[in-house]
Formats: C-alpha cells, sequence, structure tokens
C-alpha cells in the first residue's frame, strides 16, 4: 500500500489567491519560556491545498461542516490534461467509463511545477461549461485540480464553480504531485478541518493506492 501527500505546505511565503493575504504563522509559546511549543495561525479559509464548499459561492448552500466525514473519501482518479490546447478542458477529455464507480476526479495540469513562480496564476486549464456540466450531472462527490482555481484567471461570474457546487460537488484546488497518478484508480482521502459555518478550509488530501 502505497500513501502519496497531494498537499502544500502552508508556509507564509506561499501562494495566494490574488487579493487574500498571505498565512500569518508566530509562535505563541515557546519551550523555553512556557515549555512547551505552540503557534499561532491566521490564514484564509481558501489557503494552500484547499476545499470549497458550496457555501463559498452560492448564498445558503451548504457548508462543509453540514457534509458526512465520508464525502471527503472515495474512489479517485487523475485524469492528465497537461497536453490540453488552450486553456478549456473539454468533455473529450472525460471517459465515460467514469459513469461507474468513482467518487472524484482529478485534473492534472501540470500547474503544480509552477508553485511559487508568477506563472502560476496565468492561463492555467480549467474545465468548459459543457465539461463541468457532465461531471455536475456523474453523481460524483467532488472534483479536483492542481490550479489555483477551477475557473479561469480573473473570473468574476464563477460558472465552473455554480455549475459544481450546485449539485453539491465539492472543489479540491492547489494540489500536487499528481503526475504519477494519471489514469490510476485509487482511495481518496481529502478530510478538511471541522470549522462550524465553513466555506471552505485546508485539507490534508492524501491518495492511498494498492
Amino acid at each position: 500500500m502505497q500513501f502519496i501527500d497531494l498537499t502544500h505546505t502552508i508556509t507564509p511565503d506561499m501562494p495566494v489567491y490574488p487579493g487574500t493575504e498571505p498565512p500569518h504563522i508566530t509562535e505563541a509559546c515557546s519551550i523555553a519560556k512556557d515549555g512547551f511549543r505552540e503557534k499561532a495561525l491566521a490564514i484564509y479559509s481558501h489557503t494552500g491545498t484547499h476545499i470549497d464548499a458550496p457555501a463559498h459561492i452560492l448564498e445558503g448552500g451548504c457548508t462543509l461542516d453540514d457534509l458526512p466525514a465520508s464525502h471527503f473519501h472515495g474512489r479517485a482518479t487523475v485524469m492528465d490534461v497537461s497536453r490540453t490546447p488552450g486553456v478549456d478542458i473539454t468533455k473529450d477529455y472525460i471517459s465515460f467509463s467514469l459513469k461507474t464507480g468513482i467518487d472524484f476526479v482529478i485534473f492534472y495540469t501540470g500547474w503544480y511545477h509552477k508553485w511559487s513562480t508568477p506563472a502560476f496564476f496565468d492561463n492555467f486549464p480549467v474545465p468548459s461549461t459543457e465539461t463541468a456540466h457532465y461531471l455536475a450531472g456523474m453523481g460524483i462527490k467532488g472534483v479536483g485540480t492542481d490550479t489555483i482555481s477551477i475557473d479561469r484567471a480573473g473570473a468574476t461570474e464563477f460558472t465552473i464553480h455554480k455549475i459544481l457546487l450546485q449539485k453539491n460537488i465539492i472543489i479540491i484546488e492547489n494540489l500536487t504531485n499528481l503526475a504519477g497518478l494519471s489514469g490510476r484508480i485509487f482511495t481518496l482521502c481529502c478530510w478538511p478541518l471541522k470549522i462550524g459555518n465553513a466555506d471552505g478550509a485546508p485539507v490534508r488530501a492524501v491518495a492511498i493506492c494498492d
């Protein structure tokens, strides 16, 4: 059994969505002074590798703590779209066999290789509207990507978010280490912090392969 960590480490200098603040991590207590070490954390709920809840975009949408723990665990597959032309991931990349037995569809765009560079924020591939509607009709639990958003850079309508979240399909963004998982079926664990009324939360996403 192999465990593959799909999570970026949260650090003060990590990339964040434009307009949000980077994590603030300070030492609140030290062994020398207090006999134990403890950090004070101040982060946005969509920092690093994280999950979007329907409440992130939809007024009255469910929050992460509304969803059962089982919603964050299941059978997943990674689709390699790193050679897709342009920025739209078309429905041609979605195998019809995914209709059976898959809980999570994850897109490997290759963008995580640009992490911590200015190019990470520009022209990343995202599902087309047609692809999003197709995914929304599959009855899956979630869609993941290694990009900073499931919508295009600079989007203001968040169309892809809305199509998926209206079906309570969670969105996992900023995944990493996907290249070796292309085409494979594995178990995904992506339990978020259980924060009350959460529109999103950081997650430790892990692939478990037989």
